[in-house]
């Protein structure tokens, strides 16, 4: 529980969650960068559950007196508390409708989370490795608890998706391979002093993995058979608040995807007739760039490329149109791990920056890459994306709080700026080049798709009389994935990687078109209030000097700036 005293402001009280979130969850613990934390693993059984959501009950309680005291009415205590409520009562529902024991998914569980944070810890030492080995050691107890979790799931009858479950099996034997499998190859850096230990932790760990695929395909499975793979208007309903901070209007949302589609598909045409002046559709311009358009040949060519391109990028912003602090500047490029979804990532650097910001390309198996497919998105996940806002976020913590800086982020608000990076870059001329523009609308009109197929199949909504594609009919997961691949420029198996995404996190996807949507009408606010006073570069580092919001706020809050 948080160590509170009654004389707290809410600050301190989000602080204080901060610290009792890293004692229960060390995996939180290592990517704030906390030391303390590397050798253990969450308790993720259903105990481990009701200790999380104890957590934040208590700190509800702390909250609701702290926001009685003198000063707590200041705008920077009012954001924080205000996040910090609506955050907690967030995942607290989520959490008594028994979501988590049946979290099953591609890219959003503890599974993924107990392989990530081994990407996340330092390995500069040998006392660095020594920590992996005794992580290592603790992963098939973590994912026990997992399991507990999901078996208790099932005799609530919460199964998870089967589609996801099939995908989570495939994962697991990739992960587990054949020989050393991943921990095996993550550990074979580490040094020869230590071979013995890490070869044996690794092949523990391993273990954990092994007993899990089977439990889940010789128990689970069967069990989840069956069940659907969309979730209905109530629980969409209760994750859109959980990703997007606020209670959405969801018909008028699945309104603005097909409005932005159409707006969209216009702007395709025209950027694909400079490209491939006969092509029947924008795909088919895309899928001549396939395989004529400007490409990068190799894996590790292609990392130093988007590393070059992130620098560039920083280079050409700062002191133009952000001011950015040197350690912000810092950001790597890595290639994924295999075994994961198919979507490129970033990862927050640590509250130190010991450890930078990281944008993460997924191969996918592949080592040819074209360059209309790339750009924009490390605009999105770097610079002057993800990277710009969540290390900004970092640098300025000590001014708002930990919480608002790390922990309390809202995805809408996170993946909106990100999209409206990409835009921003488009509007400063970055995206001349036909190739690099086409890849660019191609993005947003996955966005705007992700809206109309995520809202449409999980709540089963009528397909409108303006839609090109099967009026009338109501959605399914095999309609959305048929629309979402014949109104995308990526490969098949990343389409369906990104449906399956969809399936198992829903409404995370739609917050990227309508975050986007609320950063476009704080700016716009913010310039009609200023008139021609208005300084774009004061408005965007103001803004991303605020922390997390959600959307209930986020607009309000950028429009007075």
């Amino acid at each position: 529980m948080p160590k509170t005293t009654s004389s707290q402001l809410p600050r301190q009280v989000a602080d204080a969650h901060v610290d009792a979130t890293v004692a229960l969850d060390p995996i939180t613990g290592t990517f704030l960068g906390t030391a303390e934390s590397a050798r253990r693993l969450p308790d993720f059984s259903p105990d481990g559950q009701q200790e999380v959501a104890g957590l934040a009950r208590a700190t509800l309680k702390a909250l609701t007196e702290a926001e009685a005291q003198p000063g707590a009415d200041s705008d920077v205590e009012r954001r924080c508390a205000r996040l910090l409520r609506e955050r907690l009562t967030a995942e607290l529902a989520v959490h008594e409708a028994g979501e988590p024991l049946r979290a099953v998914s591609n890219i959003h569980s503890p599974l993924h989370s107990v392989r990530e944070v081994f990407t996340a810890m330092p390995t500069d030492t040998a006392d660095d490795w020594a920590a992996v080995a005794a992580r290592l050691q603790a992963v098939p107890a973590a994912l026990e608890g997992y399991r507990a979790s999901l078996a208790e799931g099932i005799r609530r009858g919460l199964p998870g998706g089967p589609r996801q479950v099939t995908t989570v099996l495939g994962q697991l034997d990739e992960w587990i391979g054949t020989g050393n499998g991943w921990f095996g190859d993550f550990t074979a850096a580490g040094p020869e002093q230590l071979r013995s230990d890490l070869d044996k932790a690794a092949a523990t760990a391993t273990g954990g993995l092994a007993a899990l695929r089977d439990w889940l395909r010789d128990v689970y499975a069967p069990a989840a058979e069956g069940a659907p793979d969309i979730v209905g208007r109530e629980r969409y309903a209760r994750w859109s608040r959980y990703w997007n901070g606020t209670d959405l209007d969801l018909d008028e949302a699945y309104a603005y995807g097909w409005s932005e589609y159409h707006r969209l598909l216009g702007e395709m045409r025209t950027e694909a007739a400079k490209i491939l002046p006969d092509a029947r559709t924008p795909w088919e311009a895309l899928a001549h760039l396939d395989v004529h358009g400007h490409h990068i040949e190799g894996v590790e060519e292609v990392r130093v490329w988007l590393q070059e391109l992130m620098d560039e990028a920083i280079d050409a912003l700062d002191g133009t149109h952000f001011e950015l602090a040197e350690r912000v500047r810092r950001v790597e490029s890595r290639i994924a791990p295999p075994g994961g979804a198919a979507a490129p990532y970033y990862s927050q650097p640590s509250e130190d920056f010991s450890r930078p910001g990281r944008t993460w390309l997924p191969t996918m198996g592949e080592t040819r890459f074209p360059v209309y497919d790339l750009v924009s998105t490390w605009y999105h996940e770097g610079v002057p994306g993800h990277h710009l806002q969540l290390a900004q976020w970092v640098h300025v913590a000590d001014s708002l709080s930990r919480y608002q800086a790390t922990v309390g982020w809202v995805s809408a608000n996170c993946e909106g700026w990100a999209l409206y990076a990409e835009r921003l870059m488009d509007e400063l001329g970055f995206l001349a080049d036909p190739e690099r523009r086409l890849g660019y609308l191609d993005a947003q009109m996955m966005r705007s798709t992700r809206i109309i197929v995520d809202i449409g199949m999980h709540l089963e909504l009528e397909i409108p009389g303006h839609s090109p594609f099967h009026p009338g009919e109501r959605w399914t997961p095999q309609l959305a994935q048929e629309f979402f691949g014949l109104h995308s420029g990526r490969p098949a198996a990343f389409v369906e990687s990104e449906l399956i995404r969809y399936q198992g996190m829903p409404a995370q996807a739609i917050g990227y078109k309508l975050g986007e949507r609320a950063w476009l009408a704080g700016r716009e606010a913010a310039r009609k209030r200023h008139g021609d006073a208005f300084d774009a570069k004061a408005w965007h580092m103001a803004a991303l000097s605020q922390g997390s919001l959600g959307l209930d706020d986020l607009v309000a809050e950028l429009s007075v700036l």
